[in-house]
Parts: structure tokens; sequence; C-alpha cells
């Protein structure tokens, strides 16, 4: 028989009754408990602890630090995942405030903290990181004794983390709930429908290019009806982060996202460059795709269109089994580890209306599991977007032996192990497949992903510069997001992409995730850091498992270019290796264009 997997996720093992937990609520209390403790005294006994050496102290306020962190965490996961799967759910959206307050005192708390550090004279600070007992934190300590705001007093720092909650976090918030409460007509199949924004977009893979012309076209409709609002969202989240880079005195829009990606300016800019060395290529491959669909350049709402008519649906059962079987063969952790997911109901999968459109995997790391959630309706694309959503699961998994501050990774390592999870899938299918219909149609998903990288991504970071130079002069109206967005596109595209939405600055949601400005590049960066990856691991087979979790391991106690040294040997300010991955991209296309010949 045929093995079953529960489609929809158990949140009860986290705490159990939803919204109106009381196992929550009493989690949320503690909380509150350990931040009047902190704010009481804790950064005071730090203060004396530093002065007088008293390092053990220290190491222990550290730990209530973690401790902290994490327990917020995961109370933030659940109320995530409460409102993905029922945003209308009010019990949560009045939880999300509470948790809000209590992140705000606590991030209050490490500023403190970061600003004692910064203060510490230099040679006293490298006595300090000598001292036995502190060598696990020395990386942490650095970063925050770096990223110290010295140039604000207590009380702007102190009026800052007030207004992230009700202001600046609220809007990334209700940009969310605006999203949810849509609904999208389409016929489908003969029957007009109300779908989700997450199901309307899952049309874009459609069969029929009828449907998902109309898909795209009710979409955008909606979008323009509505643009007023969402360009009010976008302001107002861009223009409190320039007014808070001013106050710190950052000397651009990109210091606080390399900050956080914990990367180099350097590493940034060479990447681009190399890449839009390279994109002729993918040009050529969107042009023979076009071709192939009868058209003279590529529509935008057929970018996601299967190449081939050949049946690659498979329903979820046969998705789990599939993904279980194949990364069996990397490693007996990850094989273990994917099938506790599917068997004890950490993912929801359901095809149903009134969901978040929007995939994730949120991370409990207090429990020490993860949930997975996305819409799955049987497409290749699902498949993928399912192993990716897992990859960072794994990730999570990986980090559960590691220190409690040394568990946060960047955003740009984080896109790494769920790409590098996809590339498992993407080999595996091209193995089993016998006929050049199923070669094809699985080597145009895999360079769709290089697009999206390469230009999509691209088109991202260029149109979120230009806009946050254009808001320093003032409002940005929805007609110049409009052409800004055009112009991103058409020039990250190289005039490749035809009828693009312009309208992309509403519903892609990086833009509005107050808590990760320009989460663009570290797609860009994890995915071909991924593609380095995965080609050691094919060269090394099943025996890489425990230097891919020693990498992850890492992740959260380094920064990027260190990691990448330590693991893989790796310059990547350098152009080298940034053309390493570019170059098994570029071999996909020659095959492609090989295939399509005729």
């Amino acid at each position: 028989m045929e093995k079953s997997y529960p489609k929809e996720w158990n949140l009860d093992k986290i705490f159990n009754g939803g919204g109106k937990s009381s196992q929550f609520l009493q989690h949320i209390e503690r909380l509150e408990d350990l931040i009047l403790e902190l704010e009481g005294n804790g950064v005071k006994f730090f203060i004396s602890s530093i002065k007088k050496s008293e390092i053990s102290n220290v190491g222990h306020l550290l730990k209530e630090i973690a401790n902290i962190r994490l327990n917020i965490s995961e109370a933030n996961s659940f109320i995530t995942c409460l409102i993905a799967q029922n945003p209308k759910d009010q019990d949560a959206s009045s939880l999300r405030g509470n948790v809000a307050q209590i992140d705000s005192r606590f991030e209050k708390v490490i500023s403190e903290v970061k600003k004692v550090l910064s203060n510490i004279e230099e040679d006293v600070w490298r006595d300090i990181l000598e001292i036995k007992g502190l060598e696990n934190y020395k990386f942490i300590l650095n970063e925050w004794r770096e990223e110290a705001d010295s140039n604000l007093s207590e009380e702007e720092l102190s009026l800052i983390s007030d207004l992230m909650v009700d202001g600046y976090h609220a809007w990334g918030h209700f940009y969310k709930d605006l999203v949810s409460s849509i609904t999208v007509k389409v016929r489908v199949d003969g029957k007009e429908e109300g779908l989700s924004v997450g199901q309307a977009i899952n049309l874009r893979s459609h069969h029929d290019e009828e449907v998902r012309k109309e898909a795209h076209y009710a979409l955008e409709s909606i979008w323009k009806e509505k643009e007023e609002l969402f360009s009010k969202v976008l302001n107002h989240i861009v223009g409190y982060r320039i007014q808070v880079h001013n106050k710190r005195g950052m000397k651009n829009e990109l210091e606080e996202p390399l900050q956080k990606n914990r990367m180099k300016e350097e590493t940034l800019k060479t990447m681009w460059s190399v890449i839009s060395t390279y994109k002729q290529p993918f040009s050529k491959y969107l042009e023979r795709k076009a071709e192939m669909m009868g058209d003279s350049s590529m529509k935008s709402y057929n970018f996601w269109s299967p190449i081939t008519k050949n049946d690659q649906e498979m329903d979820y059962v046969k998705a789990a089994s599939f993904i279980i079987k194949h990364v069996s063969k990397f490693g007996n952790e990850l094989e273990s580890f994917v099938k506790e997911a599917f068997n004890e109901g950490w993912i929801e999968a359901e095809d149903r209306p009134n969901k978040s459109p929007v995939p994730f995997c949120a991370s409990f790391p207090v429990t020490g599991e993860s949930r997975v959630f996305m819409t799955y309706s049987g497409s290749f694309i699902d498949v993928l977007t399912l192993i990716h959503e897992l990859g960072h699961a794994f990730h999570n998994y990986a980090m559960r032996s590691v220190e409690g501050l040394n568990k946060q990774y960047p955003l740009s390592i984080a896109e790494t192990a769920s790409t590098f999870s996809e590339m498992i899938i993407f080999d595996a299918s091209m193995k089993n497949t016998k006929f050049k219909e199923e070669k094809l149609f699985i080597l145009d998903e895999k360079l769709k992903r290089s697009v999206m990288n390469f230009m999509n991504i691209h088109s991202r970071f260029l149109f979120e510069q230009r806009f946050y130079e254009e808001r320093k002069g003032g409002i940005v109206s929805p007609k110049r997001l409009n052409q800004l967005m055009e112009e991103s596109i058409n020039e990250a595209y190289e005039d490749s992409l035809d009828q693009p939405s312009i309208y992309s600055w509403v519903w892609t949601p990086h833009y509005y995730i107050t808590q990760s400005p320009f989460y663009n590049f570290p797609y860009t960066f994890g995915y071909l850091f991924a593609l380095g990856i995965y080609a050691k691991a094919k060269e090394k087979g099943k025996g890489f498992e425990e230097d891919y979790l020693r990498l992850l391991r890492d992740s959260g106690s380094m920064n990027v270019e260190d990691l990448v040294m330590k693991h893989l040997g790796e310059d990547i300010t350098s152009k080298e290796f940034w053309e390493k991955g570019i170059e098994l991209c570029l071999k996909d296309v020659e095959e492609f264009i090989e295939l399509t010949e005729d």
C-alpha cells in the first residue's frame, strides 16, 4: 500500500490550542518576566562584570540573552504560522502585537549592551576576547561592538525601538494581511473560481496559455486598483528606514543589509559584475523558449509555463516519496530528517483558498523543530518549492547543537541549504528521465531559476536602489514606482522579457519584509554558493554530508567571506569564484539550445 502523509501541519505539538492557547500565553508571560529581569539589572550587571573582568558573569548573561532570543523566535514563528494558515485569525493578530512589544524591549537591551561594548578600549577588548570561556562568543561580540549605535543617545535608541512596533513593523504586517484578504476571480477549465493570491500565482505554470494570461491580467488589474494603498505602505516602510539610517550615520542604503548579511560590499559588487557579463546566453534561452511557443519574444505570463506537453504533475504522496528516495542518496541524516518532517505533520501543503500566498519555513529553536508552509497543487514547481523549504528546515536542524547566540545565520547563507536541496531533486529528475521531452522540461525548470537569480533578482536590486534614492526626496507616486520597476526589469533582463509586470513592486513580498531590507541579493548569493557546494558533494558522494553539516553549523559564527574560505577554500571577492558557478548554468543553456535546434 502507498504510504499516506498528512497535508496539514501539526501546530498543537508546539503550543496546544492555536490562537487561544493557554500554553502559549504562559510562554509569553515567562518571556515578559525574563525581559523584566534583564531590563532591571542585566545591563548594569554586564557593565560591572566587564569592568571587573568577571567573565563567568558575562558568559552567564550572554546565555540569558540567547535564551530570550530563542524563545522570542519560537513565539514569532508560532504566530506567523497561525496567521499564514488563517489570515483572519484575530486572536493570533492580537498576540502578534504582544510579542512585538516584548521583542522591542529586548532589542533595546541589546542596543545598550552593544553600546557598552563599543566604549571599551581596544587593548582591553583584545584581552577580554582571549579569556577562557568567551571563545565561542568572539565573533558575535565583535559584531555587536561594530554594530553599536554609538552616535545615538539612549533616548533616541528607545524612541526608534518604540516606533518599530506600531509604525515600521506594523506596515509589514498590514501588507501581509491586505494581500491575504484578496480574492482573484479566474476562469479555469471553463469555470470561474475565486482564488487566493497564492492560488492565482500558481496558475502561472498552468498548461493552458489562456489560463496563465487571464490569471496574470486578473492580478495586474487588482494591483492597479489598489496601487495607491500599496504605494503608501512601501513609501512608509522605506521612509522610516531612510530616517533611521540618517540618524545612525550610515553612508548608504546598502550598509545595513550588508551588515545583516555579514558580507563585504566588494563581494556584492563582484557578484553583480560577473553576472552582468554573462547574461546574454540566458537572453538567448528566453528567446528560444518564446520561439517554441510561437512568439517572437518571451511574454512574462509564459515564463513559468511548461516547455512541453509532457504530464509532469505529481500528487503530494508521490512527491514525498520521490523526495525521500533521492535525498537518501546524499546522506542518512537528511533522509531521516525529511522522513520525520513528512510523517510528523511539519508541513502545511493543502491547496485551499484563504491561505497566505507566500511559502516559508518557520524555525522553532526551543522545540527543535521547523514548520513548512506552502500551497501544493501538484506541479513540478510545487515539488521544488517543497524541497526548497525543507532545505531551510534542514539548516535549522543542523543548528540544534550550536551555542544559542551562534544559531542565527544571515540571509545570505539562509538560501544555501534550500537551493542545495533543490539541486538534489533536479539531478534525480534528470537521471530518471528517458525521453527528450522530459529532459527539456527539467532543463527548462533549472534555467528558470538561473534567470530568476541572475535577471529577476537583479531587477529587484536595481529597483530598490533607485526607489531609495528617489524616496529621499519625498513620497514616490505609484506611477513613478511603475516606471522604476519597468526600467529595472528591462535593464536586468536586457530587454528579453515582453510585457513584464510593472506591479512587481506590489506582489513581491520581499520589499515589505521590515526585518530584512534588500532581501534580494541573498538569493543570488545562496544560489551560486549552493551550486559550488553541490559540485563538491557530487565529487565526494555520500561522505560529504558531515562536511556539509559542519559548514551549516559554522554559518552563524563567521562572515560569508571567511565561511567560504574555510569550507571551500575560495575567495568570493574574486571573479573566478562567481564564474565557476555561472559556468554550470551556462552548460544548461547550451544543452537546452542543442536539444531544441530542430
